[in-house]
């Protein structure tokens, strides 16, 4: 059995090929991806986390599972709050073939699918991207959406200010024209792609801030509870998600949906009908288009199966 940790799963799904893989899964037939089981965890000192399983398999290939925990109550603290394995067995035989670092995979398929989507819904010359949020994903956002798309600025804000220069500051020393933002309303409205990958429960993006034509990535929210952008974000936008299922289910889409700022029929597409191209996504250079990921396990055996190779 093989066991791949972060640095090796890393080496073996350089950007490009990532987002292709991808892609390329997409359109796979013999690809099946059941929804994911999401389950409540009670946490030391009260309160609730959750526990949630990804399956998806290759017919014959490559069957996968991600195991995943969120546990909020780790915040502020050394532990990050969501935490993965995972696991992946032969699809010819039924055994366990490898164990990877499911951190890092989560890490690089959710900057790649984010990239994926922006490089079929925002505006061909856009260049310049906010990034806000200053975990793990943050700067994985940055290096993922340069691979599709030259970037002349990079902002990056976060609730605190250091970390926001420690991300830009990383991502400077790796070449990229990265800055740390002070002011994430007068950010927002001068983006062309706002990437937001926070724990947020409050809308940090006001949708009334959106310049025409801008392109808005909301990555962080996967629970109803948790939200990143405000109801003018969703009224105002022509709606895009990851899978229909997922991306309901959070809160910055399923708030709206229960309040009746829009319907699902106000949802243009998913990612499958971007990749296939049997939705054609932006339309006009003034629309704003909004892309609402909660992950989904297809990505998941994607990258698996690229670090495998």
């Amino acid at each position: 059995m093989r066991v791949l940790d972060a640095a090796a799963v890393r080496a073996a799904t350089p950007w490009p090929e990532l987002i292709s893989a991808i892609a390329e899964a997409l359109t796979e037939d013999a690809v099946t991806a059941p929804e994911r089981h999401v389950h409540p965890v009670g946490l030391p000192g009260g309160g609730t986390g959750a526990f949630l399983l990804m399956p998806a398999w290759a017919d014959t290939e490559m069957i996968g599972v991600k195991a995943v925990t969120y546990f909020p109550s780790n915040a502020g603290t050394d532990v990050p709050t969501v935490n993965a394995a995972y696991l992946a067995f032969d699809g010819g035989t039924g055994q366990v073939a490898a164990v990877l670092d499911g951190d890092e995979l989560t890490a690089r398929r959710t900057a790649a699918i984010s990239a994926l989507a922006a490089d079929c819904l925002a505006r061909p010359d856009a260049q310049h991207l906010l990034v806000v949020g200053t975990g793990v994903l943050a700067p994985n956002m940055a290096r993922a959406h340069a691979a599709v798309r030259s970037l002349a600025r990079i902002e990056v804000w976060g609730r605190r200010p250091e970390a926001a220069a420690s991300v830009a500051e990383t991502l400077r020393v790796e070449g990229l024209p990265a800055e740390a933002s002070d002011d994430l309303d007068t950010s927002i409205g001068r983006a062309d792609i706002v990437s937001c990958v926070t724990g947020a429960t409050q809308p940090l993006v006001r949708g009334e801030l959106l310049a025409p034509g801008a392109h808005l990535d909301l990555v962080g929210s996967f629970q109803p509870d948790m939200r990143e952008s405000d109801d003018e974000a969703a009224a105002r936008a022509t709606i895009f998600v990851d899978t229909l299922a997922g991306a309901v289910m959070s809160g910055d889409l399923a708030q709206p949906l229960a309040d009746g700022v829009i319907t699902e029929a106000s949802i243009a597409a998913d990612l499958h009908a971007l990749a296939t191209g049997h939705h054609p996504g932006r339309t006009s250079a003034e629309e704003i288009t909004l892309f609402k990921s909660a992950g989904f396990a297809v990505a998941d055996l994607a990258a698996a199966r690229l670090a495998l190779r």
